[in-house]
């Protein structure tokens, strides 16, 4: 078969000779001797079973099928060196496949990262999932991503944690709810108030269930949502209070307050986790260091946290 044949040796001798149009010269440019080019030729020949180059004053010419294998040798070579240049973006981490699955909140500040990253390396392709924490888990239980984004990191043997974000967690109230004029709100206060609760095993969910027990109250109403959204709506529409993250009221300050009470803001951040024990591709890495380095540009001081430092370390010392 004639593709068995058509070796990339006598491929490039073919390419050379039409481009030079001369034996000798190509010789001399790849190294070989005339004897060597004149058999390649013959051997190329004798493959196709054409013609492939004439004689014209004293210079190669390619035939009709010597045009149309040269062509062959212009698409192989040109495919050849642009896989080589795709080599080495994706070496550098600026071509390939970053896959990210995120819990529901990141939503409100992932993309502001995303976007500028985009940009600056269009030829990583990104893939991004979202889902509930517990979605997310089973995603990363099974490996099928290459970075995933908690606020509150699963303590997994084979999880590697980077926090890059501060993510205060605040109650809020709607602008006419009689908290909200209040100076100073205690838990007296909203003990008897209906909240505004995620489903069972949200990170939020669970700081807001830690700081119930650790103050010994219990709340008598509440209403569990689905998402961030329909609890944001439903206290702007004085539907009850609830725990969410700054970066979720921003920008719906003129429906919502955020109410002044004791041990509020609860400290959080959102943090970027790998598996340990997987390879992780030249691209997610290089999204990692971009994130480290710009984070202050696309979210600013408020809101940056430069904390990535120990899992850039130990994705360099663990090899994922």
């Amino acid at each position: 078969m004639i593709e068995r044949q058509l070796t990339f040796r006598l491929l490039e001798v073919y390419k050379m000779v039409i481009d030079t149009g001369s034996v000798s010269e190509s010789a001399r440019i790849l190294h070989l001797t005339q004897p060597t080019i004149s058999k390649q030729l013959k051997r190329l020949q004798e493959a196709v079973g054409e013609p492939l180059y004439v004689v014209h004053q004293q210079r190669i010419m390619p035939t009709d099928a010597g045009y149309a294998l040269y062509n062959l040798c212009n698409n192989v070579f040109g495919e050849v060196a642009d896989f080589k240049s795709a080599l080495v973006e994706m070496r550098q981490g600026a071509a390939g496949h970053c896959k990210i699955a995120m819990v529901n909140t990141a939503q409100y500040v992932l993309p502001r990262l995303l976007g500028p990253y985009s940009k600056a390396y269009p030829n990583v392709e990104l893939t991004v999932e979202i889902g509930n924490r517990q979605q997310v888990l089973e995603r990363f239980e099974q490996g099928l991503d290459d970075i995933y984004v908690f606020s509150h990191p699963p303590s997994l043997e084979h999880a590697t944690a980077g926090r890059f974000l501060l993510n205060p967690l605040v109650v809020v109230a709607a602008k006419n709810d009689p908290l909200s004029k209040k100076a100073r709100v205690t838990w007296e206060d909203v003990k008897s108030a209906r909240f505004l609760l995620r489903e069972p095993g949200s990170a939020t969910r669970m700081m807001f269930d830690s700081v119930l027990q650790s103050r010994g109250l219990t709340i008598s109403d509440s209403i569990q949502m689905a998402s961030n959204e329909a609890i944001r709506t439903g206290v702007a529409s004085g539907m009850g209070l609830a725990l969410l993250s700054q970066h979720v009221i921003q920008g719906y300050e003129q429906q919502i307050d955020v109410l002044n009470i004791d041990g509020f803001p609860l400290e959080s951040h959102w943090h970027f986790i790998v598996r340990n024990d997987r390879y992780l591709s030249k691209a997610s890495r290089g999204f990692l260091k971009y994130t480290d380095i710009n984070i202050e540009a696309c979210l600013g001081k408020v809101w940056a946290e430069h904390g990535m430092e120990a899992l850039l370390t130990d994705i360099n010392r663990l090899g994922v």
